[in-house]
Order: structure tokens, then sequence, then C-alpha cells
């Protein structure tokens, strides 16, 4: 069995108490949280729980750490784990710098543990049929992409937390909810080259932006628009991701990605289109994105191998979101080369 262990047990927890108890050769060994009333019910299961991370690491036979603190805390936390011999997974985003995913990557890396971090929407069952997609080159070449996220997070969101809406802690729209479809704009797309960027806080009495418009070039020429906000009224309205190439179309939508809204390949015939339309929304969602996530840790903690969603993939995600702020702060495109 491959034991874990939790550091962090707020709301996106609960998701990695699921995900492990699923999880075949997989079992939750302890967790560690600095509030003691946070830990109440997993003691009432008989799972050890601890208010300090490096006693838990001294005394429990844990394999793999799961850091669910808030963003800014991911860095310290993770190397710390790393540093004590044990793999880890880390929740979105890596962290909040590239300095300290860096390191985080690096202390990974120099301990010869795994790291792999949360970006579960590329286990969707639509996801993973654009990305065959992608791979058969069935777009030809791609002339542009959008990734929209237009959600609500209004003022009581904000206000359960001290941490959110920050800067140092929760990074703003773009970091903390967008961060997922910039991941799998970067999965399928690419490289990006350069970005232009605006952002404002505009309905919400936070630190951080609540609105985010950005362009981009793709290393491959294309071109492409991220549109993020935490201010539709009165609840989300839609995620969204479009593709679109000189033989094929794909608009993936919903109030999460899940849905296909358009769908169209030239080396597709009519039948097969209406067939994977069919089994997409007979099952739109499949296997829970944490679940798949900590399977495949579990899978290449045994097999000592990469985990599917790695760190450097982390570190792109971040690289992309830190590009377009500068741009918003500066006002000017910024090119991904001079953070790299």
């Amino acid at each position: 069995m491959i034991h874990y262990a939790i550091v962090g047990c707020g709301h996106i927890a609960n998701k990695h108490v699921e995900a492990i108890r699923a999880a075949e050769g997989a079992v939750l060994t302890a967790v560690c949280d600095r509030d003691p009333s946070r830990m109440e019910p997993f003691l009432a299961k008989g799972i050890q729980s601890f208010t300090d991370m490096g006693r838990m690491l001294a005394s429990t036979s844990v394999d793999v750490v799961n850091i669910c603190t808030p963003s800014g805390l991911h860095a310290p936390l993770a190397i710390q784990a790393a540093n004590a011999g044990k793999h880890v997974v880390v929740e979105k985003p890596i962290a909040l710098t590239l300095e300290d995913a860096d390191a985080i990557i690096q202390a990974c890396e120099g301990n010869g543990v795994q790291l792999a971090v949360v970006h579960p929407n590329r286990f969707r069952p639509v996801m993973k049929e654009l990305r065959r997609r992608v791979d058969a080159g069935a777009f030809g070449r791609f002339s542009h992409a959008n990734a929209t996220v237009r959600w609500n997070r209004n003022q009581e969101y904000y206000d359960q937390a001290p941490w959110r809406g920050t800067r140092k802690m929760d990074g703003g729209v773009l970091m903390n909810q967008a961060i997922h479809n910039l991941d799998l704009l970067l999965w399928l797309m690419g490289d990006v080259e350069e970005v232009f960027s605006y952002h404002e806080t505009r309905l919400r009495d936070i630190e951080a932006e609540d609105v985010s418009v950005s362009v981009l070039r793709f290393t491959s020429g294309a071109l492409g628009v991220i549109e993020a906000a935490v201010t539709l009224y009165p609840r989300n309205l839609e995620e969204t991701l479009s593709l679109f190439g000189e033989s094929g179309t794909a608009v993936v939508g919903g109030s999460t990605a899940n849905w296909i809204r358009a769908w169209a390949f030239g080396d597709q015939t009519e039948r097969e289109r209406e067939e994977t339309i069919y089994r997409i929304d007979h099952d739109p969602y499949g296997q829970p994105g944490h679940h798949a996530i900590i399977q495949d840790m579990t899978d290449a903690v045994r097999e000592n191998r990469v985990p599917a969603v790695t760190g450097k993939d982390g570190r792109k995600a971040l690289e992309l979101v830190l590009a377009c702020q500068r741009s918003a702060e500066w006002g000017r495109p910024v090119s991904l080369d001079a953070l790299r």
C-alpha cells in the first residue's frame, strides 16, 4: 500500500480524502493542520493527526504528502516533504512565483521523489478525446484558441477566509480560478510566446484582480484569447475552451468545460461526429479528476515513473499566469522567454 498524508484540512482536502479512499493500493495514514478542530473528523476515524508537519514526517510511515494549504504556503511545505524523502502531490497552482515553483521541482528531483500537480481537468472524457484529436493532427494548422472562465465568486466567498483574494496567498482570478483552463490550453495548443493583458478589481472588495482579459501568441504562430472573471451575476455562467484549425473546430463548454458545443473535423464522418457527441453527453464527468490524479500518483510511485501531470506542467501554467499579470501591470506585451 502507498501511504498518504494530507497537509491542510480545508475545503479541498475533502476531494483528496475521497480520491485516496477510491484509489487502488492507497491509504490515508495521517493529516496535518495548525487548527486542531479541522482534524476532529479524522481522529474519530482513527487517522493520525498532527499540528506540526515535522513531527508527522518523523513519526509516520508516509510515502506521499498532499499539500492542500493556501497557495502561498505550497513551496515551503512541499520542499520540507521532499527533503524528508516523501513524494509530493501539490494542489494548483504549484506556487505563486517561478522561484518557488523551481525550488519545489529541484527539491523533488534532488531527493529522488515524484512530484504531481493537481490539474485534474485533463482527465475529463471530452478533454482526453480532444487531446486524441490534437495528437492525430485532426486540426491541421491552428489559427487560434479561446479560454473563457465566467464564474461567480461573491463577496461572501472571499470573506470566508482571510487569505482569499490576496496576492500573497490567493493570486487572483487567473491564478486561483482560471488556471485549470490555462493548463488545458497549454496542454492542447503548446507553449505561448507573448501575451498582452488587462486586469482590474472591479466588483469584489479584494486585493487581487477579479477580471482579466489577455491576447496571446503561441510559439506555433497561432493566436489566443483568455477571458477570466469571478464577477458574473448571479452564478457561474460558463467555462469554455475553443480550438480552431484549418481542418477542425472544437468548442467545449457548459458551466464547467465538460460538454461538446461544436465538433467538426475533415477526417470524420457525420456519424463519427454524432457518436463522439453521444458518448461524451452520456458520461461527461468520467472518473473524478482528483481520483485520477491520486491513482496515477499511486501507480507512478509503485512503477518508479513520472506522474501524468508533472511539476514542469504546473510551472508552465504558473508562468503563463505571471506573464499575463505582469503585462497588465506594466501596460505592454510580455515575452515568456523573459520569465524563463
